[in-house]
């Protein structure tokens, strides 16, 4: 049952098994200029009925211009990850053209045409889900269009198609040296009909997939010409910055702006029933207006909300059966002919998103339009919230997206949008809203807290018999694709958890849904694993402990139907060098996976000092995630994706007292320095598997990593997270 659940969010079936044709999937017109226009439908999950009536609705689309430029509008945005890159050579390979010449657009707001297959439909850039969603499509589409400009080439010269190839943007006709560029056939190609079954390349003709080509953004992004929303310029543009009620679910009770309207370029002051913004010329004078206000809040009924509340309630939760989302065999009658008995119980924290580029978000509200600028992950949401605010249809709302400076799931939401254009609605021309660093931490939308409560019984031979998991937490997907959470789960909270990746005779897993008061939750980098795999992982660690057997070994044998993590977990092993001594202080920890798609293990090498600070020196990484489409922004990913991940097992941490968040900037929510970064190595295995996703799963596998090696260095288990350095003092 979980598995089928769990494919609501990783995967459609292929193209030929969807139930839509080969010119319901790929559509052909004259663009304007007398151009060669492909549409291109990936199979969305909400758009059955409409494939069943034989309607046509592409959500990429690809263009040959005259000069022979290819541009692919993009339903999927760039925030660091490699898609601006990735994407087109899918395209290039089939194509026959090289990646200079692709050139991309960023797709409007629709999402009926620009739908992502695997989160259900919705517009949406996350999940680790873009390259698994166009690995086929964008390839096909590629094939295709070659096909198609191959036979216009072969109709002009009155010879069969067969006898011409192409390369390098260009058709030839080998016998006669005839040759014709694919800007000067596209007019031709869109008047040919769209063949059906065509060929795609075979893994060893591959000239640009699997290659480390350059990054097409890196020029802009060196340069300075790249523009990210906050980079937004427009004529008489205004500056705003904000204060939000401190404590979630608050309100403004009164506003003293005498002294911050007396500020030189202040020249606003928006009052809203819980935050009030300053506008002025610029953002200096913004946050000067906004710190001589005097607000008096109203606190509302979470004034005295701690964090001890949160984790009391979590705890209390999983002590009374939950929602079942994983039953195999029968656990009690196993446990009760268990040798050896283990109980334990862990908690993570709600943890912030901390992008480099804070959030916001540029609005021109007109009496009959209105314009937005934004970097945002879902940019038909943001068009819909722009819409609802102002009472506009949806048409006279325009959205410019815009390449964004670190999402890690913060701009699925769409918070920031719907406060921006609550301020334009009250100012004159367009205003761009800038949330300032406490701000953005203070009122993020937080990766969730969650508590888990284990017991395992283990045979004479020290191998579990017996798998129990009640986890207890928010759901994200219940508030954001409702759809997608029934029977009181969804496949995303317990994903890493329900699913794990190991062999267990008898296995029961449970989830309590808790929403903490007042305090939103959201997706936050490899979201459900990067608390599942914590848990699962350290708690392994614990059972192989007991037994008394070697961690790598211990997971090896309980991986005998999962042979692709086994093959990780042994490679990640040896180029560790696991067994190896080291010095005294230090320990090395492993982990494996098996989420998005994608296999993973790492091993961690950590110091710990006898003051209990830990230092994490090395990480040896060995992935699995399948086909490598450039293996440069699969190694890129993973870096950033550990250091990312060593952020929250060292610091990561939002706290309440009194219904505020403590945290307020990188002072006291620290992220990892540069001088603190590991050695990092990652070793691709070779496979024919469809791709994986990459961006998150380095996340979720370094936590556990990190911390059981600091057991294997200290003997102390730590079941919490972040690190605490006072539980590790030696002296």
């Amino acid at each position: 049952m979980i598995l089928d659940r769990l494919n609501f969010l990783t995967g459609p079936e292929p193209v030929e098994k969807s139930g839509l044709s080969r010119r319901q999937f790929l559509q052909v017109s004259t663009a304007a200029g007398g151009g060669f226009l492909l549409g291109l439908n990936l199979p969305v999950a909400t758009s059955n009925a409409e494939a069943a009536a034989g309607s046509f609705a592409p959500n990429a689309f690809i263009r040959i211009d005259g000069d022979g430029t290819v541009i692919l509008t993009m339903p999927y945005v760039e925030m660091g990850q490699g898609t601006y890159t990735s994407v087109p050579m899918l395209i290039a390979e089939e194509l026959e053209v090289s990646l200079s010449q692709v050139q991309l657009e960023h797709a409007p707001p629709n999402e009926h045409l620009y739908g992502n297959p695997l989160v259900g439909g919705v517009q949406a850039t996350g999940g680790s889900t873009t390259m698994r969603a166009v690995w086929q499509p964008m390839r096909q589409a590629g094939a295709t269009a070659r096909i198609m400009l191959v036979a216009a080439a072969a109709k002009r010269w009155g010879v069969d198609p067969s006898s011409c190839t192409a390369e390098n943007g260009e058709v030839l006709h080998s016998a006669t040296q005839r040759r014709a560029k694919y800007g000067d056939l596209a007019a031709d190609a869109a008047l040919q009909s769209v063949p059906e079954n065509v060929p795609l390349k075979r893994r060893e003709d591959f000239k640009l997939i699997g290659t480390p080509a350059k990054r097409l953004d890196t020029p802009a992004k060196v340069n300075g010409t790249a523009i990210y929303g906050i980079d937004v310029k427009l004529p008489d543009l205004k500056f705003a910055t904000l204060a939000q009620s401190p404590v979630f679910g608050g309100r403004v009770k009164s506003v003293d702006d005498t002294a911050a309207k007396a500020v030189k370029g202040v020249r606003q002051i928006v009052r809203l029933d819980d935050a009030v913004a300053v506008v002025a010329d610029h953002m200096g004078a913004a946050k000067k207006g906004l710190a001589a206000l005097t607000i008096e809040w109203d606190d509302g009924p979470h004034a005295k909300l701690s964090t001890d509340d949160i984790l009391h309630e979590l705890e209390q939760a999983t002590l009374t059966p939950g929602a079942v989302v994983q039953n195999i065999g029968d656990v009690a009658k196993a446990m009760q002919g268990a040798v050896t008995k283990i109980d334990a119980t862990y908690h993570v924290p709600f943890l912030a998103h901390a992008a480099l580029e804070p959030m916001n978000c540029t609005v021109h509200v007109r009496k009959d339009s209105c314009e937005v600028w934004v970097g945002n992950q879902v940019i038909a949401r943001a068009q819909a919230t722009a819409a609802a605010v102002t009472g506009l249809p949806l048409d006279k709302v325009v959205v410019h997206n815009h390449l964004i400076g670190g999402g890690f799931g913060r701009r699925l939401e769409i918070d920031g949008v719907t406060r921006a254009v609550q301020i334009a609605r009250q100012v004159d021309g367009p205003v761009k809203v800038v949330w300032t660093r406490e701000e953005d931490i203070q009122h993020d939308m937080y990766r969730p807290f969650f508590f888990d409560r284990f017991s395992a019984g283990l045979d004479a031979q020290g191998m579990p018999v017996a798998w129990n998991h009640h986890l207890a937490g928010s759901s994200i997907l219940a508030r954001w694709l409702p759809p997608a959470f029934q029977n009181g789960f969804d496949p995303e909270t317990v994903d890493g958890a329900a699913n794990a990746v190991y062999t267990f005779p008898n296995m029961h897993v449970e989830y309590t849904r808790v929403e903490p008061p007042a305090i939103p939750t959201a997706f936050w980098r490899s979201v459900g694993p990067s608390h599942n795999i914590f848990v699962v992982e350290s708690f392994i660690d614990e059972l192989a402990a007991a037994a008394k057997k070697d961690p790598v070994e211990y997971r090896s044998a309980l991986l005998e139907g999962a042979p692709r993590a086994k093959a990780v977990l042994a490679l990640a092993a040896e180029k560790a060098g696991w067994g190896s001594t080291l010095p005294q202080g230090s320990g090395r920890g492993v982990s494996v996976q098996s989420v998005f798609g994608s296999y993973m293990a790492h091993v961690a090498e950590v110091e710990v000092s006898k003051d209990g600070s830990v230092r994490v020196r090395r990480v040896v990484c060995a992935v699995d995630c399948g086909t490598v489409v450039n293996p440069d922004i699969v190694r890129a990913q993973v870096e950033g994706a550990v250091n990312f991940g060593i952020t929250a097992a060292l610091y990561g941490e939002i706290t309440l007292k009194d219904g505020r968040v403590e945290q307020s900037n990188f002072d006291t929510y620290q992220i990892l320095r540069m001088n603190e970064a590991p050695t990092i190595e990652v070793h691709i295995v070779e496979s024919n598997e469809a791709p994986g996703g990459m961006g998150e799963p380095g996340t979720s596998a370094i936590v556990p990593a990190v911390s059981n090696a600091i057991f294997a260095a200290t003997g102390k288990r730590l079941r919490k997270m972040p690190i605490d350095a006072s539980q590790l003092k030696s002296g």
